[in-house]
């Protein structure tokens, strides 16, 4: 089956003072227009939400992860069906994904103040403001589950992470967000070039499998951790996030407002921790 994450280049590798002509294989990106269908049986509108930068696959994944993350759906029983949007160039059919939602249902689109386009690279660029990202979690009121984790299972999720992803593996230039149970087992894991889309990717996955909350689960993220993904982290009820790379200030910030775990720099015996949640013990660490 052919992999349309992947594309296969020649090249020219330099080392030293010597080159030679070479196959590489690199990260596809391509636009994925999200748009959504509401309103009646007698009267649809339809509303172009987002353009994204994207690796393609897993794109109705994706569009539903989008909407639940952003606050425009809450659950997955105001989605009707997904599907790519038919226009008229067949190739830009892939590109194009149109959510229906239920009849009668009205989505909560004042929640999406963002410009039509955003990079893969941040999904925060084109919000508005910072307020109108603070989005408030259908789960947020819910009681946490107590969370007891040995700390040599914390060592185990970076290199387990690494493991499972195959694109970067063949790569090196994509972003990965999997989930974990509290023994280190994988239970999902999404790539793309953009780290916001694999997490929404991955979320989408577990909504679309009426899993969510992940209430008593571990998002690992391949890179940094990000304002935006402690954020969309939170709408799906996770209260513990393990990043490869380092969290930003904002990130702490709002994880400490959801009192969501919160580490950093995650790798085989080492972690920083910059915030313990409440409900989270890590056992044999002193």
């Amino acid at each position: 089956m052919k992999n349309n994450s992947i594309e296969k280049l020649d090249i020219i590798k330099v080392k030293e003072n010597s080159s030679h002509a070479m196959m590489d294989e690199v990260s596809v990106e391509e636009p994925l227009e999200i748009k959504v269908r509401y309103g009646n049986d007698s009267e649809m509108k339809i509303k172009n939400l987002s353009v994204t930068m994207r690796t393609p696959g897993n794109d109705m994944e994706l569009a539903a992860g989008f909407l639940f993350t952003e606050g425009i759906i809450s659950e997955l029983g105001q989605i009707k069906h997904i599907e790519h949007a038919k226009t008229d160039c067949s190739r830009n059919n892939e590109n194009s994904i149109v959510v229906e939602l239920v009849s009668g249902f009205t989505p909560e689109l004042m929640n999406v103040d963002r410009n039509f386009y955003t990079t893969s690279s941040c999904g925060v660029c084109g919000k508005g403001s910072i307020e109108s990202i603070r989005t408030v979690s259908s789960f947020q009121e819910m009681e946490k589950e107590e969370l007891k984790i040995d700390l040599e299972v914390l060592y185990q999720l970076s290199e387990k992470l690494r493991v499972f992803q195959d694109n970067f593996s063949s790569t090196g230039g994509i972003h990965a967000s999997g989930i974990f149970d509290l023994e280190a087992n994988l239970l999902g894991l999404r790539e793309d070039v953009g780290r916001h889309n694999a997490l929404d990717k991955l979320i989408g996955y577990f909504l679309l499998e009426n899993q969510l909350p992940l209430r008593n689960r571990i998002l690992v993220l391949s890179g940094r951790a990000s304002f935006e993904l402690v954020q969309k982290a939170a709408m799906a009820g996770i209260s513990f996030i393990a990043a490869i790379g380092a969290p930003s200030s904002l990130a702490i910030k709002l994880a400490k407002e959801f009192d969501v775990s919160l580490l950093g720099f995650l790798g085989k015996n080492r972690f920083n921790i910059y915030h313990q949640g409440a409900n989270l013990t890590i056992n044999n660490l002193s």
